[in-house]
């Protein structure tokens, strides 16, 4: 915001909408009453409100609008909620190479501006309006009632963004040093707050603090993809960190170590869990904070992303009442979702369910949870040996990662028990090698294995801005082997981009299957050591569909783009290209 050039009361008087003596009379009553001198020269009704702002845009050297005059985008209060406008009298009039105009009726707010640009993280290409016409347009535009419920509704994270910025002009105090604020409303408190509460409102799944050479980065991950949000001055940092340790139950003084904790906040009536990471690093500790959604492990098998012959086989699988069946993918690729739904559909009276996680993110009624807790000796080796004496009739290994934790899972398997686990494999015949290679006896990993399922997470087109790709980019049309003929039968589609998906284009996230039976020939293959190749080829000379495949049938419902599958599809077509 450029710095005003001459006095309010000077442009007014040479202007001549103001003689000298009612200016002198206006300003003395100004100074004396603690008020601006636009209020009471509007009060004496020595000019009009489009005056005012006219002379007040001059001032400023920013540009009048007149909001009769203009055409405004009917989407223009979708942008920011309507909270936050009210709260500041401000307008979005349009935007133009991705800066927002915005009409403001005080350019010395500078709060209304910090807020909208912390909600939107974009410029602001700033114009002076009449205060009555933009609350007039707020008014006419907005079925209050509804838009107040829906404000309760979701708690806006919008008027908890405004009231941080008000307090803004605090933090200098409160920050000289390393502590925090004892004030449970004191801005850095507040800070805090609003970072967490806006990622679990934007879905977010990871919130990254990052501090830098000169500022705190902060990046909310949705949807997989890291998106920069904000960057906080370099002297908030200390303090931020030692809130969040604070919340967290970390060691405040401990600034050398890696540390681990964990959060519960009330947000929306739900108490949610936030798994936190502090890790010592050239700039200061850098704080990961994982959200731990109770909705995310509930959506049921239905809505994982199976197509129809692909889920009706996974029903069949988990309800055998013996063998292995493995999860494998890289991390963050949903593995744990999958097996949670899986047990919430077996979870039944008749059935006793025993797990060993590390950690136990989600507690569910019914199951018998088992926390690892290595530094006292309580390993998955451990808690597996002693899990086998509870007679269970399924158990949930978080993860097999060696040898022996393997065999005993196998074990568990030929003595009569389902058991569910996962594995870091790229595709769903390679997990044969991969045990084979632990040191588990080929034999027993022929008998043992029931199904292999290989998955990984692709990002689902906003329904909101989806239109037909008219230009997709033949590269990668050709790495899924998708022909012309494929496009006149099926197009493909894209997102635009809109407010309701951060502008990326896409809005929440499904699962790409490639699952393997053990038949005959399989286990006859993983008997003699067949390669990861010979396996491969088996397995779909069998019915595997790959997970490219899978991605294929996706791209021509419509679901998700090429790009997706490219990226997500670790195919060997994809690879070799």
């Amino acid at each position: 915001m450029a710095k005003a050039k001459r006095h309010l009361g000077e442009i007014l008087y040479r202007a001549g909408i103001v003689e000298k003596q009612a200016l002198v009379d206006a300003i003395r009553d100004a100074k004396k009453s603690n008020k601006r001198l636009g209020e009471v020269l509007l009060e004496r009704k020595l000019l009009s409100e489009d005056m005012l702002a006219k002379a007040v845009a001059k001032q400023f050297n920013l540009k009048y609008v007149d909001l009769n005059k203009i055409t405004i985008p009917e989407d223009a209060l979708k942008i920011v909620d309507v909270s936050i406008l009210r709260k500041f009298n401000v307008l979005p009039i349009g935007t133009e190479n991705g800066t927002m105009k915005l009409a403001i009726s005080d350019p010395m707010n500078l709060e209304a501006m910090d807020a909208i640009r912390f909600r939107l993280n974009t410029e602001l290409d700033c114009y002076v309006a009449s205060p009555s016409q933009i609350r007039s347009f707020l008014e006419e535009s907005v079925d209050t009632e509804k838009q107040e419920e829906d404000d309760k509704l979701k708690h806006s994270i919008d008027a908890t963004a405004a009231e941080l910025i008000e307090a803004s002009a605090d933090f200098q105090s409160v920050l000289k040093g390393s502590t925090v604020s004892a004030d449970e409303d004191g801005p850095i408190v507040r800070l805090v707050n609003i970072i967490i509460d806006s990622a679990y409102f934007t879905r977010a799944s990871d919130i990254h603090i990052e501090p830098m050479n000169d500022r705190v980065r902060v990046r909310y991950r949705i949807d997989g993809v890291c998106i920069e949000k904000d960057s906080i001055p370099k002297n908030m940092q200390p303090a931020l960190m030692t809130r969040l340790k604070i919340l967290s139950g970390m060691d405040i003084a401990e600034k050398r170590l890696p540390q681990d904790g964990r959060i519960k906040r009330n947000i929306g009536g739900q108490d949610i869990d936030f798994r936190v990471s502090a890790l010592p690093g050239n700039h200061g500790e850098s704080v990961v904070l994982r959200i731990l959604r109770p909705d995310a492990v509930n959506i049921g098998i239905r809505s994982l992303g199976f197509e129809q012959d692909d889920y009706e086989r996974f029903q069949k699988i988990i309800k055998r009442p013996n063998g292995i069946f493995l999860v494998t993918g890289p991390t963050g690729s949903g593995k744990t979702t999958t097996l949670y739904a899986a047990l919430q559909e077996l979870n039944k009276s008749d059935k006793k369910i025993i797990t060993a996680e590390d950690p136990v993110e989600y507690n569910f009624d019914g199951m018998n949870q088992c926390q690892i807790k290595d530094d006292i000796g309580l390993s998955f080796e451990r808690i597996l040996r002693a899990m086998l004496r509870q007679a269970p009739n399924i158990i949930l290994i978080g993860e097999i990662r060696d040898g022996i934790v393997a065999d005993i899972a196998i074990q568990a398997a030929l003595t009569g028990h389902l058991v569910f686990s996962t594995l870091h494999t790229n595709d769903a015949p390679s997990a044969i090698t991969r045990l084979i290679d632990m040191g588990v006896k080929p034999f027993l990993v022929a008998s043992s294995i029931q199904a292999i399922m290989a998955q990984r997470l692709i990002r689902v087109i906003c329904k909101n801005c989806k239109a037909v790709d008219e230009h997709p980019d033949p590269r990668q049309l050709k790495m899924l082997k998708i022909t012309p003929e494929d496009l006149r039968k099926n197009p493909v589609y894209k997102g635009r981009g809109c407010t309701q998906c951060q502008q990326t284009g896409y809005k929440g996230r499904l699962a790409l299957f490639e699952m393997v039976e053990m038949n005959n020939e399989m286990r006859e293959l993983a008997f003699s050591k067949a390669t990861t190749s010979e396996l491969r080829k088996a397995a779909i000379l069998s019915g595997m569909r790959t997970l490219a495949e899978d991605g294929k049938i996706k791209i021509f419902k419509g679901i998700t783009t090429p790009d997706e599958v490219v990226k997500t599809a670790q195919t060997e077509a994809v690879i070799a290209e």
